[in-house]
C-alpha cells in the first residue's frame, strides 16, 4: 500500500463522516435544490459543480497549510487538533438547539445564465468562513503528526470527501423536487439528520480528545 493511502480504518471512517456532512441540510444543499426546482436540473448541476470546485480549493489550501505545520510547528499542529475536536462539539450542539430545516430561496424574475449559477456555487462555498474553518478542524483529525506521511494523506482525504460528495450532490439535483418536500414538510427527517451530524462528529471529537490527552 502506498505511503500516502491511509489505513482502510480511516478511510472507511472518513468516508462516512463525509456522507453526514454532505447528506445535512446547509447552504449549499439548499442552493443547489433551489436552482434545480427554480430553473431547471441544468443550473443545479452547474451550482453543484461550482460548489465541488471551491471544496476542491479549500481542501487544497487547509491541505498545504497543515502539511506545512506539521513539519515546522508540531505543537500548533497538536493546538489545533485538539481546538478542532472542541470546534467539533461545538458544531454538534449546534445542530441539535438550532439545525433547522431546509431553506429554499424563491425564483427570481430574472433567469441566471448557467455561467452565473457555477459561479454562485462557487461563491456560496469560497465566500462562507464556516467552510474553511470546518475543513480546518475537520481534517486533522484523521492524521497523526508524528506520520510522515501525514501530508500526502491529507491530499488523500481531501480527494476522498469530494468523490463522496459528488454523486450524493447529483442525487440531490435529480431528486431536488421529492428532496426538498421531504425536507421541508417533514421537520422529524431534518432533526433525524441533525441528531446524526451531531453524534457522528461528538464521537470524532471525544475520539481525538482522548487520544491526544493521553500524549
Amino acid at each position: 500500500m502506498p505511503a500516502f493511502v491511509p489505513d482502510l480504518s480511516v478511510i472507511l471512517t472518513f468516508a462516512l463522516a463525509a456522507f453526514v456532512l454532505a447528506i445535512t441540510p446547509g447552504p449549499d444543499m439548499a442552493l443547489q435544490m433551489s436552482r434545480a426546482i427554480n430553473y431547471g436540473r441544468a443550473h443545479g448541476f452547474a451550482t453543484a459543480a461550482g460548489a465541488m470546485t471551491g471544496i476542491v480549493v479549500h481542501t487544497t489550501l487547509v491541505a498545504l497549510g497543515i502539511s506545512v505545520l506539521i513539519v515546522a510547528a508540531p505543537t500548533a499542529f497538536w493546538v489545533l487538533k485538539i481546538a478542532g475536536a472542541i470546534y467539533l462539539l461545538w458544531l454538534a450542539y449546534q445542530a441539535i438547539v438550532h439545525g433547522g430545516g431546509l431553506k429554499l430561496s424563491a425564483r427570481a424574475t430574472r433567469v441566471p445564465t448557467l455561467k452565473e449559477s457555477f459561479a454562485t456555487g462557487v461563491g456560496i462555498n469560497l465566500l462562507n468562513p464556516k467552510v474553511l474553518l470546518f475543513f480546518m478542524t475537520f481534517l486533522p483529525q484523521f492524521v497523526d503528526r508524528h506520520d510522515t506521511a501525514a501530508p500526502a494523506k491529507l491530499f488523500f482525504l481531501g480527494a476522498e470527501f469530494i468523490v463522496v460528495s459528488i454523486p450524493l450532490a447529483i442525487l440531490m439535483v435529480v431528486a431536488a423536487e421529492k428532496l426538498a418536500g421531504v425536507l421541508q414538510t417533514n421537520v422529524w427527517v431534518s432533526r433525524a439528520l441533525n441528531w446524526t451530524f451531531a453524534g457522528v462528529f461528538t464521537a470524532f471529537a471525544a475520539t481525538i480528545l482522548l487520544a491526544e490527552g493521553r500524549r
